[in-house]
């Protein structure tokens, strides 16, 4: 126990900049660079694990009702409305994937019918219990992610 606490006393002061912990980004204040956000709503990476689940959860992400994804076959019906996501980060970048997943009104076409999942830009006549809150939170969003980035063409 004591060399552990000498060895992070000596990291400390060893280090040149004091580490700061990264705040969430509120849906308010998310910064889109062109179609994209460049920077993590966390700051902290996301689990493609955590992922996958959040993508083919109903309650969440439900993004199986209007797309394929092959590596997740056994999980429930695939829909077929919108784009098949098998290859999808040969196609996009994590930070245009970010932004797609936060709001594709925004960064793909503003007559998409793809919901924002991290915005509070959601229309007209929201239910009640719904005003001012997002379909995910900003870790699921960036655990999407982390997910989308796997899903490579087979060469």
């Amino acid at each position: 126990m004591k060399l552990v606490a000498a060895c992070l006393a000596a990291a400390t002061a060893l280090a040149p900049f004091p580490m700061a912990v990264a705040a969430e980004i509120a849906p308010a204040d998310v910064k889109y660079d062109g179609a994209t956000i460049t920077t993590s709503l966390t700051g902290t990476p996301g689990n493609p694990e955590e992922g996958a689940k959040v993508l083919a959860n109903r309650s969440l992400g439900n993004c199986l009702a209007c797309h394929v994804v092959t590596p997740l076959a056994k999980e429930q019906f695939h829909g077929d409305v919108a784009p098949s996501l098998d290859g999808v980060a040969d196609r996009w970048s994590a930070e245009q994937l970010r932004g797609i997943v936060v709001n594709a009104k925004h960064s793909l076409n503003p007559d998409s019918v793809m919901p924002g999942f991290y915005t509070l830009e959601v229309g007209i006549n929201v239910r009640k219990d719904l005003v001012g809150k997002t379909i995910l939170t900003a870790q699921q969003v960036e655990d999407v992610v982390a997910y989308l980035v796997t899903l490579k063409d087979a060469k």
